[in-house]
């Protein structure tokens, strides 16, 4: 079985987005610190206020270098706190930092900040992308140069207080404690999808209204509700002999996951378990081929003690059988 390495033991990150660029590895992470805030199950003690970005020539081995911070929430005109996820595509020989933050209503939007370099530093746009919402953006480029972000999470992620795309009356500003897992989908219903949009040919902007990202079981039909495999956040996309992986994590139920479809949009048909439960209450993850090798960047809990929850970069090899299987592993 194959070891994980913790990649950053200096500092606690999280939610590594993964990606190649000229040659060298980069990892974009969410910055964990201890802002003392009480622990809830919406994530309001995850108080992330800048992005730093990491690099490496060695995945397993090689010496990780911190390239400092490439966006802080004060110089982000719209956004208060709570810069979450990212991830960070190229085009034209420029970089797109698409990220997730609360404004001063309380509510979660995506924005971009660009960049001439990897490194950084990103300029962040004075607005949020148009009709976004919610968290944890995953931005891919497809063989054609067609950019694509998917995105979404539930609890805390808000991805409840909408329907079509529009926020549900209900969900008024300044109502945040409100809105609790009880607006979730139960049983035999549907689950709510991550959503998918195309961007614009200026990488600043959703091209589409946002769709769902339907997971089907094996049988063809929608996972329901109930079932510890369908969506709860942290969509990654990656593309292999033609065939799109959708991997997503089932939060509460701790696994990430992963469904296989013939486009971008889906839908995606499940195929199994990617990770075991790690310490802490989630994961979140990226899949990344790098020098021939296919890896799984993620995160735990376990260098902060399980006190504090903070968490701690970690990268394994993939295990894939010859058909592109992925098979069922354990972070150790």
């Amino acid at each position: 079985m194959a070891k994980s390495r913790y990649l950053f033991p200096k500092d606690y990150m999280a939610d590594p987005s993964a990606n190649v660029f000229n040659g060298r590895l980069y990892i974009y992470p969410s910055h964990d610190w201890d802002s003392g805030e009480c622990f809830d199950d919406d994530g309001g003690h995850f108080q992330m206020r800048d992005y730093h970005v990491l690099s490496l020539d060695d995945v397993m081995n090689g010496e990780v270098t911190d390239h400092g911070v490439i966006l802080d929430v004060d110089q982000v005109p719209w956004a208060e706190k709570q810069m979450w996820d990212n991830d960070v595509v190229e085009k034209n020989g420029k970089y797109y930092l698409i990220f997730s933050a609360k404004d001063y209503n309380g509510v979660f939007h995506l924005g971009v900040a660009v960049a001439d370099r990897p490194e950084g530093p990103f300029i962040p746009q004075p607005d949020p992308i148009r009709g976004s919402y919610s968290i944890d953006p995953c931005v891919f480029k497809d063989d054609d140069g067609q950019i694509y972000v998917y995105f979404g999470g539930i609890w805390g992620g808000q991805l409840q207080w909408y329907r079509d795309n529009k926020l549900k009356p209900a969900a008024s500003v300044g109502q945040e404690a409100a809105f609790r897992p009880t607006m979730l989908p139960e049983g035999d219903e549907d689950p709510l999808p991550s959503r998918v949009a195309r961007m614009t040919d200026d990488v600043l902007q959703f091209a589409e209204e946002p769709r769902p990202v339907v997971i089907l079981g094996k049988d063809g039909k929608p996972l329901k509700a109930k079932d510890p495999h369908r969506f709860f956040e942290a969509s990654w996309m990656h593309k292999l002999n033609g065939k799109y992986y959708f991997s997503y994590s089932t939060g509460d139920t701790h696994f990430l996951c992963y469904a296989v479809g013939d486009n971008p949009y889906g839908p995606f048909t499940y195929q199994g378990v990617i990770l075991e439960p790690v310490v802490g209450w989630t994961t979140h993850h990226s899949i990344v081929e790098y020098k021939g090798k296919w890896y799984l960047f993620h995160h735990d809990c376990v260098p902060s003690n399980d006190t504090t929850w903070l968490r701690s970069l970690k990268v394994m090899p993939l295990e894939m059988d010859e058909e592109g299987h992925i098979k069922t592993m354990v972070s150790e």
